[in-house]
């Protein structure tokens, strides 16, 4: 039976969108074709050698599939990682800008709330104007916005380029999934999807390291100075490497998409099933802004290289993504879901609890915050999965809801935290609240139906 991936994959396809995507086609052999489709056509539009149907594709065209591959994973990390940059430099912003560390929290959630808005603009934009053109023009807008932001005088300033760069970075996610899922041929789709989830997922911790690593040694101007130019070479890369699309096409406009969007908001399934999506990067990001403005003052008071590894500690944990697929093969999607809901919740608390004795803090907050990321690396494949199959033939437009929800969440989360850690006056406070929300989610989850393995 099919795991995550084969699940996510074909909610991709279809005459959907794909997570937070476009249209994606089901015709392999329109324009630009697939890299190798079964019917033998080449990237090119060509035809390659007569073979069976197990018949290995050509070497050019897998030389194409590599590098395209690499292009898009790398693409990925990069665009998602401008969420992440500002965690460890939102307590510089409050005291360069005099203001309130809630305040300062806004440079992140602005960028979250535009880009849940620019994930349901530019999916129905690229449907029209085709993949590659939206990617490329995405990076070279990126390329623009971010020094521009190094530039910013006043945090409003600095606030509103934020979401102009978050609106942005939106084109990236659903013109990408959905040129996986029209160039590729199936079986291998659904690799290149899994690899570019990895990309989103790794930029969670990638984006802080860089973002901490450039701005101590730098300042932070220098984050966003350096991120454009590492926008502008990736849009020359993907530009003149990446195959072009399929031809655009004319499909649903956006209030069609809105309307059936409240169509799946009807079903308690769903419901139930978006409310466990909230939490996930409303936990994730909200974990690594308290752990920033809590570690970094007294008791604790940790140095940028203590922070470096609390930050890096979440990595492997991350990279544990793909292996959801696997076990939901074995265990069945909603126990592989529940399984990653209690390892976040388990993490949660186990930080708050570390929170409350100073002298074990550190040894408890590194493993636990790994912990965290892994148990939310492996649901998060398994709920766009069930996602997939509770939404039927509307399959890919349920996951678009799915990610605009899941970026909501991303933007509560950093507000969230910093206002419960003010008002209560308690570091542990935050992360009991975390907790709390993820154990909701845990119990939700128990009423949602098991999926086929």
């Amino acid at each position: 039976m099919r795991g995550d991936a084969m699940e996510a994959s074909e909610a991709s396809k279809g005459g959907g969108r794909s997570a937070g995507s476009g249209q994606a086609s089901n015709d392999k052999h329109s324009a630009g074709g697939g890299f190798l489709t079964h019917g033998g056509h080449t990237a090119d539009g060509g035809h390659a050698a007569a073979a069976g149907p197990e018949k290995a594709e050509a070497p050019a065209a897998g030389r194409t599939y590599r590098m395209s591959t690499s292009i898009l994973v790398w693409c990925a990390l990069a665009v998602v990682s401008s969420l992440y940059i500002t965690i460890p430099l939102t307590p510089l912003f409050a005291r360069q800008f005099d203001a309130p560390l809630q305040a300062a929290a806004w440079t992140g959630s602005a960028f979250s709330l535009a880009y849940a808005v620019g994930l349901l603009l530019w999916g129905t934009l690229s449907d029209r104007a085709g993949r590659k053109p939206v990617i490329v023009f995405g990076l070279l807008a990126l390329a623009v916005i971010s020094p521009l932001i190094g530039l910013a005088g006043t945090l409003p300033a600095l606030i509103a380029l934020r979401a102009v760069q978050g609106l942005a970075a939106a084109s990236f996610a659903p013109s990408a999934l959905a040129y996986a899922a029209e160039m590729y041929p199936p079986g291998r789709s659904v690799t290149v999807v899994g690899l570019i989830t990895t990309g989103f997922m790794s930029a969670g911790v990638a984006g802080q390291i860089y973002g901490s690593s450039v701005g101590e040694s730098w300042g932070w101007t220098y984050v966003f100075y350096w991120l454009g130019g590492i926008y502008l070479l990736s849009a020359v890369w993907l530009g003149g490497w990446l195959p072009g699309g399929t031809r655009p096409r004319r499909n649903e406009r956006l209030p069609d998409l809105l309307r059936q969007f409240g169509s799946l908001l009807k079903q308690k399934k769903l419901q139930a099933c978006y409310l466990i999506a909230a939490t996930f990067l409303l936990a994730f990001v909200g974990m690594y802004t308290g752990l920033e403005a809590v570690l970094t003052r007294q008791p604790f008071a940790l140095g940028s290289d203590q922070m470096l590894l609390v930050r890096a500690a979440g990595l492997p944990g991350v990279l544990l993504s793909p292996l959801a697929g696997r076990l939901a093969a074995r265990f069945g999607l909603r126990k592989v879901l529940q399984a990653g809901l209690a390892m976040a919740v388990i993490g949660l608390a186990s930080i708050a609890g570390g929170l409350m004795l100073p002298a074990f803090t550190l040894p408890i907050v590194i493993p636990m915050s790994l912990m965290l990321a892994a148990g939310i690396a492996i649901a998060i494949p398994a709920l766009i999965a069930i996602i997939g199959t509770l939404g039927g033939e509307a399959r890919a437009i349920a996951v678009t809801l799915y990610t605009f929800i899941l970026f909501i969440g991303a933007t509560l989360g950093p507000l969230a935290v910093l206002w419960t850690l003010q008002t209560t006056g308690r570091d542990y406070a935050a992360f009991v609240l975390l907790t709390a929300l993820m154990l909701a989610g845990w119990a939700v989850s128990r009423r949602l139906p098991a999926p086929d393995r």
